[in-house]
């Protein structure tokens, strides 16, 4: 039984990386020849060690587990651009970025307004972090009722916010996850799971926001795989 379940996450991750390589192919122009120089390049390197010491299978291995190693590495990276180059200008684009990175527990629209503009709620190591997507001027309004909800329940963790967008004054998608990355570890990822199913409750008892949350920026299921293999 088990090795029959090993069997079909091996297929589904080959379908995965399958289903992101098209995905870049079609979007990205310089991911074809970045992915071959990934290949070549460790073989080229290991021509010349062979030529130079006559060994042969070992380096042979050594340059296959080295090429496959560069190429997902290209793939994760240029995955990772076209993604966010889709996504730039669509409504929940912040909540679709973030919702690839590991360790973050991502909840789309907990507040919004009837012209569309968005927060959405991400959970995690660094503590709370509220996206808000729309009008700078609106959001602050916005931003500013989701800290006093959560000030009732998140205690001492930090809470840090962001408007997202291309405008003056803010985050761009492209930067989002470095800058994600580079907040401080504040909580265990224990804590954090834990404060997404008391954040999760306190909301499933309060009344829902009217209007629907935007959907048109999900990620094909095999980019989504890929980039949260990082």
């Amino acid at each position: 039984m088990a090795k029959q379940q090993d069997q079909s996450g091996f297929k589904d991750r080959l379908k995965a990386i399958g289903m992101a390589f098209s995905f870049t192919f079609k979007r990205d122009k310089a991911f074809l020849p970045l992915a071959i120089v990934a290949v070549v390049v460790p073989f080229a390197v290991v021509v010349l060690i062979i030529a130079l010491t006559q060994s042969t299978w070992f380096w042979l291995i050594s340059a296959v587990f080295v090429s496959l190693l560069a190429l997902l590495i290209v793939l994760n990276v240029r995955t990772t651009k076209a993604v966010t180059n889709e996504a730039v200008g669509r409504p929940g684009a912040a909540y679709a970025i973030v919702d690839t990175m590991r360790g973050w527990h991502v909840t789309p629209g907990v507040a919004m307004s009837t012209q569309q503009d968005l927060v959405h709620r991400a959970i995690g190591k660094p503590g709370v972090v509220l996206l808000a997507e729309g009008s700078s001027g609106r959001l602050r309004n916005l931003v500013n009722q989701e800290k006093k909800k959560l000030a009732r329940v998140v205690g001492s963790t930090p809470v840090y916010d962001f408007t997202v967008g291309e405008g003056e004054n803010q985050l761009s998608l492209a930067k989002l996850r470095r800058t994600l990355t580079k907040l401080p570890r504040n909580i265990s990822a224990a804590q954090a799971a834990d404060l997404q199913r008391r954040l999760n409750a306190l909301r499933s008892s309060a009344p829902i926001p009217k209007g629907p949350v935007p959907t048109n920026t999900k990620l094909p299921k095999g980019a989504r795989k890929a980039m949260r293999g990082r």
